[in-house]
């Protein structure tokens, strides 16, 4: 039997882990000059570089709806701690700098958590929609990811009304996984976020209008069946395009998804043995 890790043996033992994960990203971040977006202002900037809406309330297999419901709040409350930042030439944009820990004495609920590879629950759940939104408006953008996590390796879930290609999300848990996005451009660029009826909301704007467009689009998907077990497969493509002429000027590979899955497989569902 291979020997347990630290934060294997009980769940104390788990939250001193999580503690001391925490406290190591402070202290990274008090020793390394990172100029981290914080200042906010409710003038919208005049370019829209990219919206986008995402519904809140989804049915995820199994999981109880009372989660989404708690979700819906958490993301109401969050997004107030980020709507109308800048971020200006040089900064960088960290989710949980801005967020801050979502505990019940801050209001928070509840909601859906992903842990060791499995839906699960706890206070604050339902973040990662929240990081979900933003990394795919700033996909459509020259913003630098610095900082990205997946669920990797895992299809957690069935498509149901899925908008955007599976492999484009993020996973996020504070304050030592974080979703970070540096400006090394010129322009400056604002965050608008609102919860409005059934969706998310997100604006990306800027101060400058883009040469370009992005398109981000998924090729070669696939489901197959190793050694008795089900892989989601395929990757993800960005194109850069001209805005004028619409030519793709360059097709960068943001991912290979080997994936996976852990949900029941439906009859109609195409597999392909291997």
């Amino acid at each position: 039997m291979a020997r347990k890790l630290f934060c294997e043996i009980s769940p104390f033992t788990y939250r001193l882990s999580v503690e001391k994960e925490i406290l190591k990203r402070h202290l990274n971040d008090c020793f390394k000059s990172v100029r981290f977006a914080k200042q906010k202002t409710q003038d919208s900037l005049p370019v829209v570089i990219y919206r986008h809406n995402s519904l809140i309330r989804r049915r995820l297999g199994n999981v109880d709806m009372q989660l989404q419901e708690n979700k819906a709040v958490n993301l109401a409350l969050a997004v107030t701690h980020i709507n109308g930042v800048l971020i200006r030439p040089g900064e960088t944009f960290s989710v949980w700098k801005l967020i801050g820990r979502t505990t019940a004495s801050r209001g928070y609920k509840e909601g859906l958590t992903i842990t060791h590879g499995k839906p699960s629950k706890g206070i604050g759940g339902g973040m990662c929609q929240l990081s979900n939104l933003i990394h795919w408006m700033v996909l459509h953008s020259d913003l630098t990811i610095t900082e990205h996590h997946h669920h990797d390796g895992l299809d957690l879930f069935p498509d149901h009304g899925r908008q955007i290609p599976f492999g484009t999300g993020t996973s996020i848990s504070y304050n030592y996984i974080d979703y970070r996005v540096t400006n090394n451009t010129s322009n400056t660029y604002q965050l608008r976020l609102w919860v409005k009826d059934e969706y998310l909301c997100g604006e990306l704007r800027a101060t400058e209008p883009l040469p370009h467009t992005f398109h981000i689009h998924a090729e070669n998907e696939f489901f197959s069946r190793e050694n008795g077990i089900v892989y989601r497969n395929g990757q993800v493509y960005r194109d850069v395009l001209d805005r004028v002429t619409g030519d793709v000027l360059e097709s960068q590979l943001l991912r290979t998804n080997h994936a996976r899955v852990m949900y029941e497989c439906p009859p109609f569902m195409e597999i392909r043995e291997k």
